[in-house]
């Protein structure tokens, strides 16, 4: 592989593509004179002619080269950004279903919005996919200017919303949202038991925004949506009591060389830190049977226990404070371990968020149970297409083609880069990195050259800031606990003189702007004068209004962005002339990708900036993943922990870890796939049969279908034999049905009688009573009630059946892993199992839905009437002198047709009538 890129070059695949994408790009910007001199309405027009054309049987490719024309001068005329050739290359990529691989201050965002109208032509909608709410919002505002002023509806999904926002945000022909509102509003809607609760259309096509990042970092994390569990929390707090008392030891990584008797004797349970596990000691084992009266902590009747003492070890030994979470008005809140951004929401799951809460002091929450689930690799492989954009993606191309099947095209930078990237500084103690990171900053600082120095933790960022307050240097610290004015401290960071110090991935999506950045500037400026939040969103917006204020702020906005701009030039030259940005790495990221997009953010559109990792032999990475082989080199050189090493052996090394890593991750996201698939192919013929149900599929054959089969399987149960009839089991058939479908007159045989009787007559007799209890149903309630209850009853056992069925491949999952000591493959046989228990599951739905249509009773909200109503007729009545009035108090009958009291504006008998009939 190393030789066959060394003779066609790394991206040759690329150019390949780039070469057939070219005279594309060139029809399109061909186009841009006779495009200019279109007025307004007539440039405003193109969208109805093309989705007229589209309807007519052209082709979005057939269109393709006039719509992004149309498009760019639009740009030009409402944002005064041009689209340059190279993102129009990049917006073609996007509509080919591929991942456009883009630099940092590229303008991906306009080249989603490009692509975007396009695609919104068809009709179907389009997803434009961000990593959080504030991204969504702005990118929303900014390219819905274009898009709006083209004819096209913009919808934005953020936190908060409720189902007739989304509901409308959905139905525009581009809709900004983020990866986790998305998967979740998925779920939820295959939860909903009326059509007209769903919020989003079918999936067509989605732009994912920094794909790396939410495609592969996020993909070993399912979305599960929970609820209340019923297991008690006290053992959680009761165990981290006991979890505090023990001793532990941390390796770098277990392996049968290590001397277990002696980790046995010294310690209660061992930190693995390269694997990031906790393990209990035989002596620790001993100690708890101790503590807990038990006999024998591994019988099978203690597993709780034992599970809920694995986890306390895990919260306190491996998950630590400001890295993994922090605590957060009285929560427990994750941090993404490669973004370094606050996961609103999300919960670790199987117990751990629980023993981390006791191990904090905070609220512990009940256990939850799970509602549904799914996996971002599933989820957004449902799309008809897919496309994404990032800095960088060629380090994850395998992954992105096996997973996904995108391949990933490099688009070359609209100027030259002229960063100059510096060689990794690397130093033998952490205490030397740190004082040449501070004297670093310092030089920097005092020259004027921005820097933004990144960290891979919270902890880490804030030690820094620590060490520079001292030195009286003022900064930024941006981490997960800043989160909401992320943007607005990195798009300043390219002041002149500014120290920003961040978490690696923070602000990703902000440009960083040599000089600084006007438009925050004018916006802040706006919040000194206490302009409302509102009206400044409103100020930056195109919107048409005729609100004087809005009208006012818009005024002075624009005064105030001229104003800050120009000062901005100004200021940009002496950045320039500084250096430009600096990007200083305090570590090496466990992913090759990360490292590279913090040296992306300098050196943006042909900008002046440089780059260089500062590293020591005791940081995490190095010293788990690298740790003997750089210890000797270090000896062998034998330098002083204040001189730098810097040498392409040292390179290989730590490349050589972060593959191994990368390889590492790689593995866990494709073992929680190959499991996932099993139960993605058992979601889909759930979620299915559920909008078939909803979408309002007459069920009435179905079910008498069901009815039939689950008679005849259930006589083949209990009498095996036609023929053999001893060995039939009459009783046990009797008591399956009995109550719900026969009394205790039916089916009953003298031994004389099963000469003359077969199975045929047992279908026939019980098929024939089911037919006339559901005549009678009918006849009682009406066709129209009954076909209503139909499909309330199926879509309630479902959804249970369902939400069991999740929990129990969930625990099938845990223990399948033994089979391998067995030479047996644990996914083959997870998906031999799984289906066997989805059949079990299919037959269970089958049975309860019928018993329940069969036995449901109407129960209407008409309270019952009484012959009598106390009513005192004195001041003193009802002190025993047993006077009554005659006039009965009586509810209100409500009819069939009625509107439903609980105000949802459907019919009573379609409404809580059913309901009521179903929970019955």
């Amino acid at each position: 592989m190393g030789l066959f890129k060394n003779i066609f070059g790394a991206n040759a695949y690329s150019n390949r593509e780039l070469k057939r994408i070219e005279p594309i790009k060139n029809k399109v910007l061909e186009l841009d004179e006779e495009y200019q001199e279109l007025s307004d309405a007539e440039l405003k027009a193109k969208t109805a002619e093309f989705k007229e054309r589209l309807e007519d049987g052209e082709t979005l490719d057939d269109i393709l080269p006039e719509a992004l024309a149309t498009v760019r001068e639009a740009a030009w005329r409402v944002l005064e950004k041009k689209p340059y050739p190279v993102q129009i290359i990049g917006a073609i990529v996007l509509h080919q279903g591929r991942i456009a691989e883009m630099k940092t201050g590229e303008g991906k965002t306009l080249v989603a919005c490009v692509a975007s109208y396009l695609n919104a032509l068809s009709g179907l909608g389009v997803h434009v996919v961000t990593v959080n709410d504030y991204l969504a919002k702005t990118q929303a505002e900014e390219m819905g200017k274009v898009l709006r002023w083209l004819g096209l509806t913009v919808g934005c999904i953020l936190h908060g919303l409720n189902n007739d926002q989304r509901r409308a945000a959905y139905n525009c022909d581009v809709t900004y949202a983020t990866n986790n509102e998305l998967g979740f509003d998925y779920l939820r809607d295959n939860m909903v038991t009326h059509k007209e609760e769903r919020v989003q259309r079918a999936p067509n096509f989605a732009i994912v925004d920094e794909v790396d990042s939410i495609l592969i970092d996020e993909a070993r994390t399912p979305l599960i949506i929970s609820g209340r569990g019923d297991k008690s929390t006290d053992l959680y707090a009761i165990v981290d009591r006991f979890a505090k008392t023990l001793t532990p030891t941390t390796v770098v990584e277990m392996d049968d060389k290590q001397d277990q008797d002696a980790l046995n004797e010294n310690a209660d349970y061992i930190i693995d830190e390269k694997a990031k596990t906790a393990t209990i000691t035989q002596r620790g084992v001993k100690k708890a049977e101790q503590a807990f009266r038990v006999e024998n902590l591994m019988d099978s009747e203690n597993m709780t226990l034992l599970h809920h003492i694995n986890q306390a070890i895990k919260a306190n030994g491996v998950m630590k404070n400001d890295i993994d979470y922090v605590v957060k008005d009285g929560e427990i809140i994750i941090v993404d371990e490669f973004t370094g951004r606050l996961m609103m929401g999300r919960r670790f799951n199987d117990g751990l968020h629980q023993a981390i809460e006791a191990k904090e002091g905070v609220k512990i929450k009940s256990e939850s149970k799970t509602l549904a689930t799914i996996t971002f690799q599933n989820f957004f492989r449902l799309y008809t297409k897919l496309s994404g954009m990032t800095g960088t993606a060629m380090t994850e191309e395998d992954e992105f083609k096996e997973i996904y099947k995108l391949d990933v095209i490099a688009v070359p930078t609209n100027k030259p880069v002229i960063r100059i990237d510096h060689n990794d500084q690397v130093y033998t103690t952490e205490k030397g990195k740190y004082a040449a990171i501070i004297e670093k900053i310092i030089e920097c600082h005092q020259k004027g050259q921005p820097i933004l120095v990144g960290t891979v933790s919270i902890e880490k960022s804030e030690l820094l800031s620590a060490m520079l307050k001292r030195k009286g240097i003022k900064h930024e610290v941006l981490n997960a606990k800043q989160h909401a004015k992320e943007a607005e401290i990195v798009a300043q960071a390219g002041k002149y003189g500014a120290v920003t110090i961040a978490t690696n991935m923070a602000g990703r999506g902000t440009d960083i702007m040599l000089g600084g950045n006007a438009e925050f500037l004018a916006r802040a400026e706006l919040r000194k004068r206490e302009i409302p939040e509102e009206i400044i969103t409103e100020a930056i917006g195109f919107a048409d209004t005729e609100d004087e204020e809005i009208l006012a702020a818009r005024k002075l906005y624009r005064e105030l962005y001229d104003k800050y701009n120009t000062e901005v030039k100004e200021k940009a030259v002496a950045v320039k002339e500084a250096g430009g940005l600096y990007i200083l790495g305090t570590e090496r990221h466990e992913s090759r990708r990360i490292d590279n997009q913090l040296r992306g953010r300098s050196g943006r559109q042909g900008d002046e900036g440089e780059s260089c990792f500062f590293l020591s032999v005791e940081d995490n990475l190095m010293r788990i993943f690298a740790g003997d082989r750089l210890e000797n080199l270090m000896k062998t050189l034998n330098v002083d922990e204040s001189t730098p090493i810097e040498s392409k052996m040292l390179t290989r090394i730590i490349e050589s870890s972060q593959k191994k890593v990368e390889g590492q991750n790689f593995s866990i996201r494709k073992n929680v796939l190959n499991y996932d698939d099993v139960m993605n192919t058992q979601r889909e013929i759930i979620y299915k049969q559920r909008s078939q149900v909803l979408d309002g599929e007459d069920l009435h054959e179905s079910i008498l279908k069901m009815m039939e089969d689950l008679i005849t399987s259930t006589v083949d149960t209990y009498l095996v034999d036609n023929e053999v009839k001893d060995d039939w089991n009459m009783v046990g058939l009797r008591e399956h049905f009995m109550g719900w479908l026969i009394g205790p007159e039916d089916l009953v045989f003298e031994d004389d009688d099963y000469e003359d009787v077969s199975k045929e007559d047992i279908v026939n007799t019980l098929s024939t009573k089911a037919g006339e209890i559901y005549e009678a149903k009918e006849a009682e309630y009406g066709s129209e009630v009954m076909r209503e209850l139909e499909r309330v009853i199926l879509l309630k056992v479902v959804d249970t059946k369902w939400m069991s069925h999740i929990d129990d491949m969930e625990e099938l999952k845990k223990g399948i892993g033994l089979r391998s000591y067995g030479q047996k493959n644990p996914v083959i046989e997870y998906r031999y199992e799984g289906f066997e228990m989805f059949d079990a599951m299919v037959e269970s739905i089958r049975e309860d839905t019928i018993r329940m249509l069969l036995t449901v009773k109407l129960q209407t909200n008409e309270a019952p009437e009484r012959e009598q109503v106390a009513q005192p007729d004195a001041p003193n009545a009802g002190a025993g002198d047993g006077s009554f009035s005659d006039e009965p108090v009586r509810s209100k009958k409500i009819g069939d047709n009625d509107p439903c009291p609980c105000g949802s504006g459907k019919k009573y008998k379609k409404c809580c009538k059913a309901k009521d009939m179903a929970n019955k």
